[in-house]
């Protein structure tokens, strides 16, 4: 790698690095109506209800009797994060023909997020469902005390199956038209599966992540198409 290619990628870091720092600072200061945040979980069980889809205590329930594979998706909810420094990682080195792309689609994710978490205060099943039980509290591997008691409220969309979803669109995007393509697809299915019985979100929640993920891409598209060729030419990729 040349010098100036070195520059490129450490100025790179640097500015996901503090994006994501960026992000995480602005998440932790929305959602902190507790009225709207629980009057807004009402609203989602009932709709949930409608439609035969609450199934968040019945699965949290049967996790909680499975203590083995309780821990199992403790540990999938909070090192999640490893997955998505990971396949960022590995798209920028060995897929650089895609990289532009999906480094896009995640900008895109978290400014369309911030707004819905400002608009939408959401409380989660874990606190808002009758019996559910907090199993990332219970078998913490970080050993937060604080879990139980937050002071923001951001159930919707669900972060950890919208990163989820990302990495499998990132890896899919790099992938397409080998046999393993839909492989990453995988892990976004066992990310609801863990957000859904530890209690931390509804169904409905990952619906929403879904739906960020498609508006994210179309954003990335646009920006791609419209935005980016009217830009002086960069030394890093936008």
């Amino acid at each position: 790698m040349t010098s100036g290619g070195r520059r490129a990628m450490v100025v790179e870091l640097v500015f996901l690095v503090l994006w994501f720092v960026v992000f995480a600072r602005l998440t932790a200061l929305l959602g902190t109506d507790v009225v709207a945040a629980n009057a807004a979980a009402s609203a989602v069980q009932s709709a949930e209800h409608a439609v035969h889809i609450d199934i968040e205590l019945s699965a949290n329930r049967w996790l909680a009797g499975n203590p083995v594979i309780a821990r199992l998706a403790v540990y999938v909810y909070r090192l999640y994060y490893v997955a998505v420094a990971g396949v960022l990682v590995w798209v920028f080195f060995r897929h650089a023909e895609v990289y532009r792309k999906v480094r896009r689609t995640m900008v895109a994710m978290m400014v369309l997020v911030l707004p819905v978490y400002w608009a939408v205060p959401l409380s989660p099943p874990r606190l808002a469902l009758a019996g559910a039980v907090d199993i990332v509290a219970r078998y913490d591997i970080f050993r937060q005390e604080s879990w139980s008691n937050p002071s923001h409220f951001t159930a919707m969309p669900s972060m950890h199956v919208g990163w989820a979803l990302w990495c499998a669109y990132a890896a899919w995007s790099a992938l397409r038209g080998t046999r393993w393509a839909l492989a990453p697809w995988v892990f976004p299915l066992l990310m609801v599966a863990v957000v859904i019985t530890t209690a931390n979100h509804y169904v409905l929640d990952v619906v929403g992540s879904v739906a960020l993920l498609a508006a994210a891409i179309a954003a990335a598209w646009a920006w791609g198409r419209v935005v980016a060729p009217r830009l002086p030419a960069p030394t890093l990729p936008v």
